[in-house]
């Protein structure tokens, strides 16, 4: 690859989200610094999710500079936290200089002068210093070659990572890296995977060496954040003002809107302050001891589906339902939507691992709204309908919540689906118009005929014990499929009861549970 064209913006967003999805946790664990509240990773998470979103949602034919613009904005509108607005400032310096060209060196310096520019009281061994690094690191590489820059600019992210606790006492002495700095190595590191084609499923996190300040250790006051709709030389007197009402304050952007992030004693005082400077909107005010719950009266279970009749169960069944289409996931507003609307005590089932990070990310929203959201581990369709088989509004939500989980661990999975390119399985070598049984997220069987795979599937399912098996059979399932199963289960396993639904599914012409 020799420049960062928009199908490669668009990779490296969505799997730079992706992979702050399923690090969020780990990153959230190192936050100690500025505060330790314990959200530096879903911050860094919800920001990136905002970036990735808005470039997908461009037309294929948009030129380079409208997809960096809009990675961009989209970063900026959705910044979360200290670390995630800084970190949508150093995409604005990227887009600003790669939106006219392939400079990724350049690109990377004007990212960290961006990031540094927009905090008040700039400290070292944070987010700021890997930033640093990674830019310092490139300098002396030949800007045409954009792999070489963009392997050495994530390894020296990672290093500088590992330097942060030498250079701020606070992570030395919780045992731990700078939380901010290790979102943005990822970032790094998701960028180059896109350029050199060597992608990873994991990206290491480095976990506390000892024992991590705890939330309950953060003093009184007030995270407040909000957008700003306001002149450019409004700011430097916005800027000074907030500067002495508190510590913690960024302030990102251009063009007449900026997002404003600062930590006070009172939080009042600080909108009033934007308010003089311009127009605020989307304020968000977070006490820093504690959160707060409030939210609508209610028990309810949102449910994510691929068809039209895996929907209608859903919902017969009393779940708020997200429709998607095979292959895809729900958007974050969409989601966040269908938890609002399921009341204030809420179990989401994703129904597939790629959905789970934007359940995770609509379920922290919802939490700083007052409601209560577990988002479930179910990687199936199937394993939500078992969850939702067992749900129980009138029970504790959390023994309600255990029970619904423990359904769906309990609770093979499988599927058959026909394969459309040439790959290495785990069974093998399959071709384009091989059919695939899966068990369990893995190639289990490949071969010629849809209803000798899907047998063979159920066989090996069921082989290992189970008293219910469940069939849904989708959009292109052949006539008298599911009829053909049952009676071969009648003749093998008379003891297993077998539930067939009408999914409508596309892509998969037959899903498969056994519990």
């Amino acid at each position: 690859m020799k420049i960062l064209d928009p199908p490669a913006v668009r990779r490296w967003a969505r799997l730079a989200a992706d992979t702050l999805g399923r690090a969020r946790t780990e990153i959230d664990a190192l936050n100690v610094f500025p505060v330790a509240d314990g959200d530096t990773g879903t911050n860094l998470h919800l920001t990136m999710l905002s970036a990735a979103e808005a470039v997908e949602s461009l037309p294929d034919d948009v030129d380079a500079a409208v997809v960096w613009q809009t990675l961009s904005y989209g970063a900026l509108v959705g910044a979360r936290g200290n670390s995630g607005v800084i970190v949508s400032q150093a995409l604005r310096g990227l887009a600003e200089v790669l939106k006219d060209g392939s400079d990724l060196r350049a690109g990377l310096l004007r990212a960290a002068v961006l990031a540094r520019e927009a905090v008040a009281r700039p400290v070292e061994g944070t987010v700021l210093s890997v930033l640093e690094s990674a830019a310092r690191a490139v300098q002396d590489v030949d800007s045409g070659d954009l792999r070489e820059v963009a392997r050495q600019a994530a390894g020296e992210a990672r290093a500088a990572l590992r330097r942060t606790p030498s250079q701020l006492d606070v992570l030395a002495r919780s045992g731990v890296v700078d939380a901010g700095g290790a979102g943005a190595a990822i970032v790094l590191e998701t960028l180059a995977s896109v350029i050199t084609g060597s992608y990873s499923d994991r990206y290491d996190v480095p976990a506390p060496t000892s024992r991590v300040t705890p939330m309950a250790e953060v003093g009184a006051g007030y995270e407040v954040m909000y957008l700003l709709d306001a002149e450019d030389d409004a700011v430097a007197a916005l800027r000074e003002e907030l500067d002495a009402m508190g510590d913690s304050l960024v302030v990102v952007g251009g063009g007449g809107l900026w997002n404003v992030h600062v930590h006070v004693a009172e939080a009042g005082p600080a909108v009033e302050a934007g308010l003089r400077a311009g127009r605020p909107h989307r304020i968000r005010i977070t006490y820093l001891a504690e959160r707060t719950h409030r939210g609508s009266a209610g028990r309810g279970v949102v449910a994510v589906a691929a068809g039209d009749g895996i929907a209608a169960l859903f919902e017969e069944c009393g779940a708020v339902v997200v429709r998607r289409e095979p292959g895809t996931r729900p958007t974050l507003p969409a989601m966040l939507a269908a938890i609002r609307q399921a009341g204030s005590e809420v179990a989401v089932l994703p129904n597939d691992e790629g959905v789970r990070s934007v359940a995770a990310a609509a379920a922290e929203i919802a939490r700083e709204d007052g409601a209560v959201v577990s988002v479930l581990p179910t990687k199936a369709t199937v394993q939500g309908l078992a969850a939702l088989a067992v749900h129980d509004p009138l029970r504790r939500f959390d023994d309600d919540v255990v029970a619904m989980t423990d359904a769906a661990g309990h609770t093979r999975y499988g599927h058959v689906t026909v394969a459309d390119r040439e790959a290495m399985t785990s069974a093998g070598l399959c071709r384009p118009g091989d059919v695939l049984g899966m068990i369990d997220g893995d190639v289990a069987v490949i071969g010629g005929s849809l209803d000798r795979v899907a047998t063979m599937v159920v066989d090996r399912m069921v082989a290992g014990g189970g008293e219910l098996v469940t069939l849904v059979t989708g959009a292109q399932a052949p006539p008298g499929l599911a009829a053909r199963l049952a009676e071969q289960l009648r003749g093998t396993r008379p003891d297993v009861d077998l539930v067939v639904y009408d999914g409508e599914q596309g892509g998969y012409p037959l899903l498969i549970g056994v519990e």
